[in-house]
């Protein structure tokens, strides 16, 4: 019997695995577009409108396509996915199974990170979703589609982070050439000036002095924010309510007294765009006199001081009033404070004693204090000053020379900077060599220990340096106010001036008598 000839029929498949749909039907491919630019300029904006005209046409010129939609991001980068509200829109809506193929100009276009971009394709491809790249003509359903995809996304990163670098360096070399730029949309008090250079807005320049005047009157930060908010004051944002830590910023930003410190925050990562705060890990560069000031440098050197006088009391200070901080109990050395007498009749009055007063077996001698004494014996004793003010003025400036010469300071500083490097390449070579040889467990941690330690007295010693630097520096700005209130007011005063006194006083102490002993800036103490 002959053996029977076996006979294999091939089968054609009836669906595509990759689309889900019939091989034999004749169903349209559902196609969107995706276009974005990563600039707000003139040109690119042309770009993207011409984008969207193109791939409208491209996409309904062809009879087996239908057209779903061009989706679109303006002026975003596209290292990240995360803000391209466009785009994200579009995954969506393919995940859903409303697309069946996206056809975009690049690989670059869809994204410049090699990881956003293949997850994303991967996710797309799961879902039966192609995409289609016009300029690098890959489509991802073709086998070697992925392989291309990976080599022109690494290659598009590498032009972003070469971009980066390039961006990176051009404001660096602005930095270093003392060039000026400001965020301006939130920048209260200036904008960007023909020349490039910033310019005041008088109105916001107000509100900046405005800051100021409240900060010099005695006003926490806090209460500042509250009276701005009240008054009815945008912020920089353009929001009705005011923040402590807008305040802050706007207190102790230099550019308000002309000059500029560049660099306070780089880019750590291009990728993800993440800034941190520079801590001496890039260079900065500090412009004096960069641009017109809205606030006189000596009221700002002031304000600086003042507030590192408020944060050095904590919670001690109020700011309820001018005095807060500044009346010292002679017998305890306790701060005085307000107390309110009478307080809901015609007679209410407000007086000043030592805190610690009714405190302990042991009761203060000293008096209570109006307001009105206060005030008339500051007069008396800055009127004390006046016959001695040339030479006061010298004298303050012969201590002025005396604090701002850092020399000492900048050297110890210098000597311990290198101490720490040493330090450091110390404890490298010592972990180095217990990673690679059998030592002694306990002469290598007695060793390493040793070493920790030292680098830690270093870098307290610095610590200290950087305070004292910073504390003579201060000292020397206050002494500098003083020195121009004098010459300013060369006459016996009045009446009582609020911005005097905060200017030109450091403490005032109350003795058992009732005299007070007011101590200047300069040092100088009258007794009256």
């Amino acid at each position: 019997m002959a053996k029977a000839v076996r006979a294999v029929t091939m089968i054609p498949p009836t669906i595509n695995p990759l689309t889900r749909q019939a091989i034999v039907a004749t169903v349209k491919r559902r196609v969107a577009g995706y276009a974005r630019v990563s600039t707000d300029s003139d040109e690119q904006f042309t770009s993207y409108e011409a984008q969207i005209d193109y791939y409208t046409q491209y996409i309904t010129s062809h009879a087996d396509w239908e057209f779903v939609k061009v989706y679109t991001d303006e002026g975003i980068s596209g290292l990240n996915t995360k803000h391209r509200e466009g785009f994200n829109e579009m995954i969506r809506d393919a995940l859903d199974g409303k697309i069946d193929l996206i056809v975009t100009k690049s690989v670059s276009r869809f994204a410049r990170n090699t990881v956003d971009s293949l997850t994303t394709i991967r996710k797309l491809k799961d879902a039966g979703c192609e995409c289609y790249f016009e300029k690098e003509n890959i489509w991802t359903f073709d086998g070697k589609g992925e392989l291309l995809l990976t080599i022109m996304s690494s290659l598009a990163q590498e032009e972003s982070r070469s971009i980066s670098e390039n961006v990176t360096w051009g404001q660096r070399k602005r930095f270093a050439d003392g060039k000026v730029s400001m965020p301006y949309k939130q920048f209260l008090g200036y904008e960007k000036g023909p020349d490039g250079l910033p310019k005041i807005v008088p109105e916001q320049a107000e509100t900046v002095r405005y800051i100021y005047d409240l900060f010099m009157s005695g006003k926490t930060i806090t209460a500042i924010a509250k009276q701005l908010t009240a008054d009815g004051i945008p912020t920089p944002g353009g929001k009705e309510k005011w923040v402590g830590r807008t305040v802050e910023s706007i207190l102790t930003n230099e550019k308000y007294k002309g000059d500029a410190r560049l660099q306070k925050k780089f880019t750590v990562d291009f990728l993800q765009k993440k800034m941190k705060v520079n801590e001496g890990e890039v260079p900065q560069y500090y412009v004096e006199n960069s641009h017109e000031a809205i606030i006189d440098p000596l009221l700002f050197d002031r304000v600086q001081e003042e507030m590192a006088r408020r944060k050095a009391l904590g919670r001690s200070y109020s700011g309820k009033t001018i005095f807060s901080c500044r009346l010292i109990c002679g017998d305890c050395g306790h701060y005085l404070g307000s107390k309110v007498w009478n307080s809901t009749d015609k007679y209410r009055r407000v007086i000043w004693q030592c805190n610690n007063k009714f405190k302990g077996e042991c009761k203060c001698g000293t008096p209570h204090l109006t307001e009105e004494v206060i005030k008339a014996k500051f007069l008396e004793a800055y009127s004390q000053l006046l016959p001695e003010r040339d030479r006061l003025i010298e004298d303050c400036r012969l201590m002025q020379e005396t604090l701002t010469d850092c020399t000492e300071l900048d050297r110890e500083m210098k000597e311990q900077l290198q101490e720490l490097e040493v330090v450091e390449e110390l404890i490298k070579r010592c972990v180095d060599e217990n990673s690679s040889a059998a030592l002694n467990q306990d002469d290598y941690l007695a060793r390493y220990n040793g070493l920790v330690d030292r680098y830690e007295k270093a870098e307290g010693k610095i610590k200290e340096l950087e305070k004292k630097r910073t504390e003579r520096m201060a000292k020397a700005d206050a002494i500098g106010a003083f020195m121009f209130r004098l010459r300013e007011l060369d006459q016996p005063l009045e009446h009582f001036d609020e911005r005097l006194w905060l200017e030109v006083i450091d403490s005032v102490t109350v003795h058992r008598d009732g005299d007070l002993t007011f101590k200047f800036q300069n040092g100088k103490e009258i007794t009256v």
